[in-house]
């Protein structure tokens, strides 16, 4: 069994924190991706679990074993990195099994382990080929057979597709995905693609500043972010952000309202909250309704038809912009009026430190 348990994880360089104290329980059989920004940290903690970057402070454990001081070789980890990093004068067969002719695996163990690789990512077909005969998604398949033949307890990816083309990416996604369910192993994947991570994980770590926000489900990431880091990072388009004020309070609603909002009720819990504070309301763009009336008035700037849904841009009042994802047949023109509706039972409201209130009991 291979889970992971990150206790107080820290990595510096120098006087310069990078990574602050992460805590973390990896299940075996999860898949966990590592996202955020550019600088956040995420390769970093990649690479501390692959043994390739000394622990500052903490304890990194697999399996149950403390494996700080263990050789990267030692920790039953594979890595596949964003370069594909193959031989070019050997073939396919011979890269993905050079690992095992240096171990000296007997020959025909080694043969039997590089067909079943190549059986599972479907590139049987590819064992006499060179690099140069390939394409860039067939590539990263080799790089992946090479880590499979090792047959580690942990996989892990550092931006395995980010030099590939969208439909590639979408491509390697769902071979990525069908090798988890087939293999049933521990993978952590990093990415800055928000997209990758809901379509891929099981669990998904937010990361900011070498600092973990949030630890959750997509949907859960998506439907109830933590702080407005989250809420700005996870989705896509991204969450808008208006600033309101409190206008009344009931036993399980807020009365909220603000420059470019006129009053809406949200079902949150009400501790603590008085009247006449300042709250930010975040509502996703696939969770505004147009109608002939509404709470929100803006102008639409910019139309993007994408056939299953147009994608608006609009200015508000105080000259904030905001986006409204509408049906794909909603008659809509640059210059145009529209009044929109949140939809008041997915709206999150952020207090004045930025962290989500509590939804109502």
């Amino acid at each position: 069994m291979a889970g992971l348990s990150l206790q107080n994880l820290q990595k510096t360089y120098g006087k310069v924190e990078v990574i602050k104290g992460v805590n973390l329980e990896i299940e075996h059989g999860e898949f966990v991706v590592f996202v955020g920004p550019s600088g956040c940290g995420k390769s970093t903690l990649l690479r501390m679990i692959a043994g390739l970057e000394d622990i500052t402070g903490g304890e990194l454990s697999i399996g149950g074993q403390v494996v700080n001081a263990m050789q990267p070789r030692d920790r039953g980890v594979a890595m596949v990195f964003q370069s594909y990093a193959l031989y070019p004068h050997m073939t396919v067969y011979d890269n993905v099994g050079f690992g095992l002719r240096i171990k000296k695996t007997p020959k025909d163990e080694r043969d039997a382990k590089i067909r079943e690789a190549a059986r599972i990512l479907q590139m049987e077909h590819l064992l006499d080929r060179k690099p140069a005969q390939l394409s860039g998604g067939q590539r990263q398949r080799v790089a992946i057979g090479r880590a499979i033949v090792r047959q580690p307890e942990v996989f892990l990816f550092d931006e395995p597709l980010s030099n590939l083309d969208a439909s590639l990416r979408m491509d390697m996604r769902m071979e990525i995905s069908k090798l988890h369910q087939d293999l049933g192993a521990t993978m952590i994947y990093v990415t800055h693609d928000q997209v990758e991570a809901m379509t891929l994980a099981d669990k998904i770590v937010v990361l900011n500043a070498g600092v973990v926000q949030q630890v959750g489900s997509p949907l859960e990431l998506y439907h109830r972010p933590a702080n407005l880091f989250v809420a700005g990072f996870i989705g896509s388009p991204k969450m808008n952000f208006l600033d309101v004020k409190v206008d009344e309070i009931g036993s399980s609603m807020v009365t909220v309202s603000g420059p470019d909002m006129k009053p809406v009720s949200i079902p949150v819990a009400t501790d603590g909250l008085k009247v006449g504070a300042a709250l930010t309301l975040g509502t996703r763009p696939h969770q505004m309704l147009a109608a002939d009336q509404g709470p929100i008035t803006a102008t639409v700037a910019l139309v993007e038809h994408l056939g299953n849904e147009t994608i608006v841009s609009l200015r508000l009042p105080s000259g904030k912009a905001i986006v409204a994802a509408l049906d794909g047949d909603f008659p809509v023109t640059h210059g145009a009026t529209l009044h929109l509706t949140p939809e008041a039972n997915k709206v999150v409201l952020f207090d004045a430190n930025g962290n989500a209130l509590p939804v109502a009991r």
